[in-house]
C-alpha cells in the first residue's frame, strides 16, 4: 500500500512542480511575473509558456482520475502488485508527459500520456466484481 499512498502523495506534487517551469516562463515575460493577475498573464504567454501552462492544466486534469482509481483498488482490496505496477506507471508516464511536453515532443508526450490515462481507468477496472 506505501507505493499506492506514496504515487498519490507523488502526484499531487506534480501538480505543484509542473507549476514552476511556468512561473519561470511568466516571469521571464515583458513586466515580469504578474502576481495581480496570473491567469491573464497566462493568456499572452507563447512557446514555451504556453506547453508550460498546457503542461500544469494536464496535471492538475489526471490527478483526479488517477486518485479516484488508487482508492477504488484498494477499496476492493485488489491485487497490491498490479495496483502497484498501474501506480509507477502512471508516475513515470506523467514525469515523462511532463518533460516531452516542455521539450515539445508531441508523439512521444500523447504516447505516454495514454500510458497514464490507460493506468487510470485500469486502476478503477480492478474494482469491478
Amino acid at each position: 500500500m506505501t507505493i499506492a499512498v506514496g504515487s498519490i502523495i507523488f502526484a499531487a506534487l506534480m501538480v505543484m512542480f509542473s507549476k514552476v517551469p511556468l512561473a519561470i516562463a511568466q516571469g521571464r515575460s515583458e513586466g515580469g511575473y504578474d502576481n495581480n493577475h496570473p491567469r491573464e498573464q497566462q493568456k499572452n504567454l507563447s512557446s514555451f509558456g504556453m506547453r508550460a501552462l498546457a503542461s500544469h492544466q494536464n496535471a492538475i486534469e489526471a490527478f483526479p482520475l488517477f486518485v479516484v482509481g488508487v482508492l477504488l483498488a484498494l477499496w476492493v482490496q485488489a491485487p497490491m502488485e498490479t495496483v502497484n505496477m498501474l501506480c509507477l506507471a502512471f508516475v513515470i508516464s506523467r514525469v515523462v508527459y511532463t518533460v516531452c511536453y516542455l521539450l515539445d515532443i508531441a508523439t512521444l508526450r500523447s504516447l505516454v500520456w495514454t500510458v497514464g490515462f490507460a493506468s487510470s481507468i485500469w486502476l478503477m477496472v480492478l474494482a469491478l466484481p
